[in-house]
């Protein structure tokens, strides 16, 4: 063991766009039932055992509809796990047993008792996730990090005026439900450009994570080195050559013949089989699960002391993915996960949050350029021919917002430049921030959902201009009849239009 290799920051980025009280099958809220029972409850329960260091983002719009489980939405949730996955379990098991597939229905009917077990731990606490994952951090070494409102990319902003927007709202809304802002938040898509730093010292962000693999190729040691930015904001690259190991598509983890194919589904879309296409066995696959995790830690131990070797110096190691690989993606990760955790304490691997890791190294001052973790590593998967009506979009709502609230505040409108925004006003900002959701453009690049993003484009886009129409005609008041008016009843609840109006 070397006592001056550094540190792992292992970074969890949860996030989901707004989709409670947007539709349900095939595409809509079933999206966050499905990671709150997969994801982020046996999450909060994982951490709550290991008490391990670790870095959890949890973006203000994935808070946003959290913060609506006491409730209706929680209501519909528990139906989702008790009824609707308990009848397309017993329907696909009934009917795999008719066609003379035994092993596959034992497992389907195995897979439905996640839902059972999720739906009693939900209802055992009240429904009250958002208080448990933010208990992690108030009583335990878990750091956590917020976002841009609605995890817009936040180079494609037209104005500046908008991009205060996406920041100031997740801040305050951070602040108000965890109780402080620590100061790191994850850029959406990891998407940065020169000079955006400034503006996030300006809402007291003190660290990010960047992706600077065209910078410095993969597997360089600069990936291994946090860098300070001009505005003295520490950028912290991802190391990719460590993070492949798990999302590659090809030759991670994952792959492996023995996990769970996400791919291949039944009729009602359940996953009973093996990578190798065999009936799935998940005591072999969790066994798997630990033998992955030694492995790594046991690579990241090399990363790290070839970085020291190399450098003379300790190094700080990030591996960042999205948390909704962990259960969903890839079934077996929570229990991979568990497994790195336990095996860093066996093998003499360091963890610290991000934070810890920056204190413990003297960031270099180094230059970021600008990329994105998309595809390309640029920003082609938010801004390009394929999705221009998205984000042709998005900015001309943000110019327009942008100019009717600073007429409206130079004409004296009540609620332009004090708290609580009311009607118009404040439904023309929600709107816009639903609009520039980077989820959208994502979707429709990778033909992940149909015509569902480009329909809730156009509905955002609709309803936000019914709202300045309302600005423009004098009116802070706001008719209920404007299009898909009612699902956005919890987004950006801390908004507030000052950002708006700031030279």
């Amino acid at each position: 063991m070397r006592g001056d290799r550094g540190a792992l920051a292992l970074v969890l980025h949860s996030h989901m766009p707004y989709v409670e009280g947007f539709g349900s099958w095939p595409f809509g809220e079933e999206w966050l039932w499905e990671a709150v029972a997969t994801v982020y409850l046996p999450l909060a329960e994982l951490l709550s055992e290991a008490e391990a260091p670790l870095t959890l983002g949890l973006t203000p719009v994935l808070c946003d509809q959290l913060e609506t489980l006491p409730g209706p939405a929680g209501e519909r949730l528990l139906g989702f796990l008790r009824e609707t996955r308990r009848i397309v379990h017993e329907r696909d098991g009934e009917g795999l047993e008719r066609g003379g597939k035994p092993e596959l229905a034992a497992e389907v009917r195995r897979a439905g008792r996640d839902y059972e077990a999720a739906a009693e731990a939900l209802e055992g606490s009240g429904l009250d996730l958002l208080a448990r994952l933010g208990r992690l951090a108030a009583d335990g070494p878990v750091e956590l990090w917020t976002s841009a409102a609605t995890h817009a990319v936040l180079p494609l902003m037209a104005s500046e005026a908008g991009l205060r927007l996406q920041l100031a709202t997740g801040v305050a809304s951070h602040e108000r439900r965890f109780g402080a802002f620590g100061g790191g938040l994850w850029l959406p898509e990891c998407a940065y450009e020169p000079g955006l730093e400034r503006e996030l010292a300006d809402h007291g962000v003190r660290a990010v994570c960047l992706d600077q693999t065209t910078a410095h190729g993969l597997g360089a040691l600069e990936q291994l080195e946090p860098v300070l930015t001009p505005a003295g904001v520490v950028a912290v690259p991802i190391d990719w050559a460590t993070v492949q190991l798990v999302w590659n598509g090809v030759g991670c983890y994952p792959a492996h013949p023995a996990y769970r194919d996400y791919h291949r589904r039944t009729v009602h879309d359940l996953r009973p089989w093996s990578n190798a296409g065999e009936a799935y066995r998940p005591r072999a696959a969790a066994a798997l699960a630990r033998e992955h995790a030694r492995d790594f830690v046991e690579r990241c131990i090399a990363r790290l002391d070839s970085y020291a070797e190399g450098r003379g110096r300790a190094g700080l190691l990030c591996f960042a993915v999205d948390t909704e690989l962990l259960g969903h993606w890839w079934y077996e990760g929570q229990a991979w996960l568990r497994g790195v955790l336990e095996e860093a304490s066996v093998l003499g691997l360091r963890l610290a949050t991000v934070s810890e890791g920056v204190a413990g190294i003297e960031p270099l001052e180094r230059n970021p350029l600008g990329s994105s973790w998309g595809a390309g590593k640029d920003l082609s998967t938010w801004d390009s021919p394929l999705v221009a009506e998205i984000a042709f979009a998005a900015r001309r709502a943000e110019l327009r917002t942008v100019a009717a609230v600073s007429e409206a505040g130079a004409r004296g409108t009540p609620g332009a430049t004090a708290g609580g925004a009311p009607g118009a006003i404040a439904r023309a900002a929600r709107e816009l921030l639903a609009l520039q959701s980077s989820d959208w453009a994502f979707q429709v690049s990778r033909e992940l959902a149909g015509d569902y993003p480009l329909r809730r484009v156009a509905g955002h886009a609709t309803a936000n201009a019914a709202a300045l129409a309302a600005i423009g005609d004098g009116r802070t008041g706001y008719a209920s009849g404007a299009v898909l008016e009612s699902a956005l009843r919890n987004l950006a609840p801390d908004l507030e239009p000052a950002p708006l109006l700031a030279p």
